[in-house]
C-alpha cells in the first residue's frame, strides 16, 4: 500500500502525514507507536501541568488532546471503511480540552488510555483491505481517504511532539 495521495487530503493534514516515514502504514503503526509511548513516560514529573504561555495546553491536557483526537479520526475511518456516507462533523479540539477534566487524571492513566487506544487503532487498520483503506468519506465538511486517516493518527502526536520538545521541554 502506497502512501496517501495528498491531493485527495485537506491541506490542513498534509503537515502530520509528511511526519510519517515510510510507505507502509502497518510498519509505521509498529516503529512510531513505541517512540510515542517512550516520550510521553519521559516527560520529568514537574512538566506535566507546565504551559508555555497563557491560554496553551497544559501537557497533561494535550496528551488528553491526542487521545481524544486519535478516537475520532478512527471512528471517522472505521465509518468511511464500512461504506458509511453519512457527512461526519468537525470537532472542536480547544472545547474538548476545556471540558475533558485532564487536570484531575493520573499521567499513567492518561498514558495507558493511550497505549489502549493506539491498539485499537492499529488492529482497526490491520484489518482494513485496499479498498477499505482507499475508501473516501466526509468530515468537516472535507473529503478525506481512510489511510489518510490512518497517516494522520501516526503523525499528529509526531507533530505534538515537536512542539513539546521546542516549547515545553
Amino acid at each position: 500500500m502506497a502512501r496517501p495521495d495528498l491531493s485527495l487530503i485537506p491541506a490542513f493534514y498534509h503537515n502530520y502525514i509528511n511526519q510519517v516515514l515510510g510507505d507502509d502504514l502497518m510498519k509505521a503503526f509498529k516503529k512510531e507507536s513505541p517512540e510515542l509511548f517512550h516520550f510521553f513516560e519521559s516527560i520529568p514529573v514537574g512538566k506535566y501541568d507546565y504551559r508555555y504561555a497563557a491560554g496553551k495546553w497544559t501537557l497533561r491536557e494535550l496528551l488528553q488532546h491526542l487521545i481524544d483526537a486519535e478516537r475520532i479520526f478512527a471512528y471517522r475511518a472505521l465509518r468511511f471503511a464500512r461504506k458509511d456516507s453519512t457527512p461526519l462533523p468537525g470537532f472542536d479540539e480547544n472545547k474538548y480540552a476545556e471540558t475533558a477534566k485532564a487536570d484531575k487524571r493520573s499521567w499513567e492513566d492518561l498514558i495507558d488510555e493511550l497505549k489502549v487506544v493506539r491498539k485499537s487503532s492499529e488492529y482497526l487498520f490491520g484489518s482494513f483491505d485496499e479498498d477499505q483503506l482507499n475508501a473516501t468519506g466526509i468530515s468537516n465538511n472535507n473529503s478525506i481517504t481512510v489511510i489518510g486517516l490512518g497517516y494522520i493518527i501516526i503523525g499528529h502526536p509526531v507533530h505534538h511532539m515537536n512542539i513539546i520538545r521546542q516549547r515545553y521541554l
